[in-house]
């Protein structure tokens, strides 16, 4: 029954093809990918079994292995396997094992495909797994897409399971005699998915013991309304998108006569690295005077009468740039609010370690913002005799990367403040202080 349930729902997708070469199966050796592979070597397609051992569970880790090695052996279909120090890579991306994991294992199965030129390859998500990872979207926080839950097909991966429940899985591992391993972290906890699984879900059984069913339905649903959008969307940026040379042009009145502005500005943006709470910055200025500018990482926006110019950042080196006297507001290199106070009884001191309160009378403009240097010193606030950055770097214990991402404030060639850090005693307010300059690091 199963078996032609996958066969079906992979020509419905087009996912494989049995005359285009082998496939790639990622094998963990579980009961998910036993299945799988199985399934997809009695279809009769090409299989090569794809192993990565992570390093994570010791001894487990090496008895999955040496399985999966000897399950390709026992079915005649040409093995692979790769090595990953998971821990490490995780540290150095500062990302999660979960992450550093599925990276690893997604990169190598891309260069295994070119290198024996399969034509996919297949994992063995299924439907249990996209109802979790609705749930997960939900919780985290999601657009439409996310309720699209896992896609059958993303490039070369390919998912043929996703038409199978975890019960039909079991049903066909018990009328088919197949032996697997078990990850003893499925039962653990501390992965979000796994809680999920273990507790989220059967809560929500015990108020419609059909939930599962009911929850991927609704990512059919979701699936087809999601086209819709995506559909409406590229008529909207058909209509709104001028393109001139390298540069990209929204007329604002027109952005504003559709019927959600944000939202197609977001879907508009968002390509090219602009985040949710940059565009709703860029929507609350629609209307404010021309120059505004707005910065991803890779591109910038500026609003220039009746629109939104958006063009690439140009590759430089620069590490020096100017504040001038009439500028409220900067937003790259780094995001500061610039205020003017006057000090009188409405005057309060601010509290915020992000923020730094300065006698006005003291600076010079254009003010300097640039990256420290070595020889770079000045007089931590509090204290009458001067200190070297690289020493005071030290007592604040900022690693290497914390150093190089360190900017300075100068007025000529004083450091009025180490951003985020520090103000310069030279520049404090006093009793005679009369007007005050505020920088808040947004």
């Amino acid at each position: 029954m199963i078996l032609k349930k996958v066969e079906l729902y992979i020509e419905k997708n087009k996912l494989l093809f049995p005359e285009n070469g082998k496939v790639i199966v990622g094998v963990s050796g579980g009961r998910d990918s036993v299945v799988l592979l199985d399934i997809l070597v009695k279809l009769g397609y090409q299989c090569a079994v794809a192993h990565c051992n992570f390093h994570l569970r010791s001894e487990e880790s090496d008895r999955d292995e040496k399985f999966v090695k000897q399950l390709s052996s026992n079915l005649k279909v040409s093995y692979y396997s790769s090595d990953f120090d998971t821990v490490n890579y995780a540290n150095q991306k500062n990302i999660s094992i979960e992450m550093a994991a599925r990276e690893l294992r997604y990169s190598w199965f891309a260069s295994l495909a070119e290198k024996i030129d399969a034509q996919a390859v297949a994992v063995a998500h299924h439907a249990d797994d996209n109802v979790e990872t609705l749930l997960m979207h939900l919780v985290r926080g999601t657009g439409l897409k996310g309720l699209t839950g896992i896609p059958p097909k993303n490039g070369l991966i390919v998912r043929p399971l996703l038409c199978c429940s975890r019960e039909e899985i079991n049903e066909y591992i018990d009328s088919n005699n197949l032996t697997f391993v078990e990850d003893s972290t499925n039962r653990s906890i501390d992965f979000q998915r796994n809680k999920i699984r273990l507790q989220v879900i059967p809560m929500l059984e015990e108020i419609n013991p059909s939930v599962k069913k009911v929850l991927s339905e609704s990512i059919e649903r979701f699936s087809e309304i999601n086209a819709f959008y995506e559909d409406a969307i590229e008529k909207a940026k058909k209509q709104l998108l001028i393109i001139d040379d390298n540069q990209l042009s929204i007329n604002i009145d027109s952005l504003c006569n559709q019927t959600s502005p944000k939202t197609i500005l977001f879907e508009i943006l968002h390509p090219y690295g602009f985040t949710n709470n940059i565009v709703q910055n860029i929507e609350k200025h629609l209307h404010d005077e021309s120059g505004k500018k707005f910065y991803s990482d890779t591109h910038y926006l500026i609003k220039d009468r009746n629109f939104l110019i958006i063009s690439e950042k140009e590759k430089t080196n620069q590490t020096s740039f100017q504040i001038l006297e009439n500028e409220a507001q900067i937003e790259f290199p780094i995001h500061l609010s610039i205020t003017r106070k006057k000090i009188d009884q409405n005057f309060q001191v601010s509290k915020n370690p992000q923020t730094i309160q300065i006698d006005a009378s003291l600076v010079q403009f254009p003010l300097t913002l640039r990256r420290w240097e070595n020889g770079d010193a000045f007089f931590p606030f509090g204290m009458n005799r001067q200190k070297k950055l690289s020493d005071f770097f030290i007592d604040q214990k900022l690693n290497l990367k914390q150093k190089a991402e360190t900017w300075l404030l100068l007025s000529g060639n004083k450091i009025v403040w180490v951003v985020g850090l520090r103000l310069d005693n030279r520049f404090k307010i006093t009793e005679s202080t009369q007007e005050v300059l505020e920088f808040k690091l947004l």
